[in-house]
């Protein structure tokens, strides 16, 4: 069985408090984009040497690290604690890049759950779906629905939007990522925590052409001044017709929102990975 777990960017994105626990309490829009990962699950033969009950084959871009901290391997030992699984062969193809803000680690750990749990008729519902992604990653519980949501918590506690007031459909999304890679850890060190005059969800309600002056990413503030090539991505965007553009997350994907079918202008960032998408 096979499934194309989807990629998603924040609209807008507020670190609004800091936790007894060490984390962040934070409110953003993950809003679905059409790019997508491809996830095959197959049985395992019963001669097929393998110590562990689910073999990993990773094709498309390298993921660093050991096979095992994948989040599919994860989602596969979280439910078989509470299930009886077989054995099974594991083939993920990475096309959404890493280390992105476009939470493509997250959706294919969800999908995992989803595809386990459809292929061996464990009876899950979205709702326990969605536990048991919360237990993996913050942003993990979004991909189980892929619905646009309201976030907040850590990014855990996901309300529904309504879709009529922030409809993105028709308009094109142009994802451009440097080669940069920003650490959480990094991306939160300098951040000041504050609450926003107005919620992004408020924001999201209006007008998009009011989005560039009320919509902002609190992750831009700390991490632009350390790499400025993030922020002349941005401007690039704004200089080429964005109606919005931003940070996605923590980063380093910068993403522009326009009317019109920008994939000409893909080359004026050819030494980037570049994408143009229609919402």
């Amino acid at each position: 069985m096979i499934a194309f777990p989807g990629a998603k960017i924040n609209l807008g994105l507020s670190i609004v408090a800091n936790r007894e626990d060490g984390y962040h309490d934070l409110e953003t829009i993950f809003y679905p984009i059409p790019l997508y990962d491809a996830l095959e699950i197959t049985s395992m033969d019963d001669l097929f040497p393998s110590e562990d009950p689910c073999d990993l084959k990773i094709t498309g871009s390298v993921i660093p690290g050991s096979e095992t901290d994948n989040l599919v391997i994860k989602a596969y030992k979280l439910l078989a604690k509470d299930f009886s699984l077989p054995r099974i062969h594991i083939h993920l193809n990475k096309s959404i890049p890493l280390q992105a803000g476009l939470g493509g680690g997250s959706s294919d750990a969800a999908f995992m759950i989803k595809l386990v749990n459809e292929s061996f008729n464990l009876k899950l519902d979205a709702a326990l779906m969605e536990k048991y992604a919360a237990k993996l990653g913050a942003d993990c519980a979004f991909f189980i629905s892929g619905k646009p949501a309201f976030a907040t918590g850590i990014g855990d506690q996901l309300s529904a939007i309504d879709t009529s007031t922030c409809n993105l459909k028709g308009y094109y999304l142009m994802i451009v990522k440097p080669d940069v890679a920003i650490s959480t850890k990094e991306a939160y060190s300098n951040i000041t925590t504050s609450y926003p005059q107005k919620t992004c969800l408020e924001v999201i309600q209006q007008p998009i052409e009011t989005w560039k002056d009320e919509l902002s990413n609190d992750f831009e503030n700390s991490i632009f001044p350390k790499y400025p090539t993030l922020n002349h991505i941005k401007e690039q965007l704004y200089a080429k017709g964005a109606i919005y553009a931003a940070m996605s997350g923590s980063g380093s994907t910068i993403f522009g929102i326009f009317k019109e079918d920008p994939s000409q202008l893909e080359h004026h960032f050819n030494n980037y990975y570049t994408q143009t998408l229609l919402l």
